[in-house]
């Protein structure tokens, strides 16, 4: 009951952590792609909410290199709407919408090196943060009590930890599953603290992380660069020289051709589910809770059932993400364990 009622609180807070951010348009037509888009992508700087036409956000630094102006280092905060710092603004249109440019010598509009700390980055580095630390105290506590049996917290994350490394890595990797056991138990817990903090819609969470392909591309480039260099030769021998009718091998390899394909559409399909899945639920719920403003010009009566359906939808879907959070963060682990296994299978 604990858990459901924090789970209630946290949802209340988000709508009125919502109300509050768009009560200022509440007569005008509220664009529901800004406020969804706004959300899911990248940005300087951590917008939490709007209090009295006041935009309330936390500002986080800026670091670019520039071949004329060399590094600059400042925060955010300096690069108001429409405004510059130092030469830098945030492009409002073209191909660099949304990122730091410059003019150039020539007057042309051009991007730095831009190595900024954005929302992304800062979240990611947080959540890295409470991978570490999380894990240092189970083991603390191992190391203090060696001989004790765990409970509580420690014993949740040791029930976790041999499902993943008993069920998942042993069971479809076989011998030499030891190697990998870290790796994947990394990839788990890091997929599954970072799907959790997108859910949570206060500051430090809320962010995107695991919804951003740049974050699942690499994540999926590890996977791949792992099961490429784990191939035994009975492994590249069915890539490149499948054992089926020769007809489907010469004059026209087709069947080589369909595995040589297969490499790469595995760590694809990973990049693309774990992206799509995260990035949907985000987009689902704030579409949903988009409802309550956009009948507000319909009348109250209409406003009233549609406030109450988008409550009680939104609350049934962050129920299916918290859910969906850790399916898909099991999935990655268990289908890159099964593409090493494939990859180490002497025949």
């Amino acid at each position: 009951m604990k858990w459901i009622n924090f789970k209630v609180r946290k949802i209340t807070l988000m709508l009125v952590l919502l109300v509050t951010g768009l009560s200022q348009v509440s007569a005008e037509k509220v664009n529901v792609g800004d406020i969804v888009f706004s959300h899911i992508k990248d940005s300087y700087e951590w917008h939490i909410t709007k209090w009295n036409d006041k935009e309330i956000s936390v500002p986080l630094p800026v670091i670019v290199i520039s071949k004329d102006k060399g590094l600059n280092v400042f925060l955010s905060s300096r690069l108001h709407e429409g405004e510059s710092f130092r030469g830098f603004y945030i492009a409002e249109s073209g191909e660099n919408i949304g990122k730091i440019v410059e003019h150039d010598t020539f007057g042309k509009e051009v991007r730095p090196i831009d190595i900024s700390i954005t929302k992304n980055v800062f979240a990611l580095l947080l959540s890295c943060f409470l991978l570490v630390f999380i894990i240092m105290r189970v083991a603390r506590w191992y190391k203090r009590r060696p001989l004790d049996v765990p409970g509580g917290w420690v014993g949740i994350m040791e029930m976790v930890i041999l499902a993943i490394h008993d069920g998942v890595i042993k069971d479809n990797i076989g011998k030499g599953y030891k190697s990998y056991a870290p790796y994947l138990l990394t990839v788990f817990f890091f997929i599954l603290i970072n799907n959790l903090m997108g859910l949570i819609p206060v500051f430090p969470g809320g962010a995107n992380v695991t919804g951003n392909i740049a974050v699942t591309f690499v994540l999926a480039l590890c996977t791949f660069v792992i099961v490429s260099f784990s191939g035994t030769k009975h492994y590249w021998k069915e890539v490149v020289w499948p054992d089926t009718p020769i007809f489907l091998k010469l004059p026209i390899p087709i069947m080589p051709f369909v595995e040589i394909f297969e490499v790469f559409t595995k760590p694809f399909s990973l990049m693309i589910r774990l992206f799509a899945n995260i990035m949907a639920g985000h987009t689902v719920i704030l579409g949903l809770t988009c409802l309550i403003f956009i009948s507000v010009s319909m009348g109250v009566a209409v406003n009233v059932g549609l406030t109450v359906v988008s409550v009680a939808f939104t609350v049934f879907m962050n129920f299916i993400e918290l859910l969906v959070a850790c399916i898909q963060a099991y999935i990655f682990t268990l289908l890159t364990a099964v593409y090493i296994g494939q990859a180490k299978a002497t025949h």
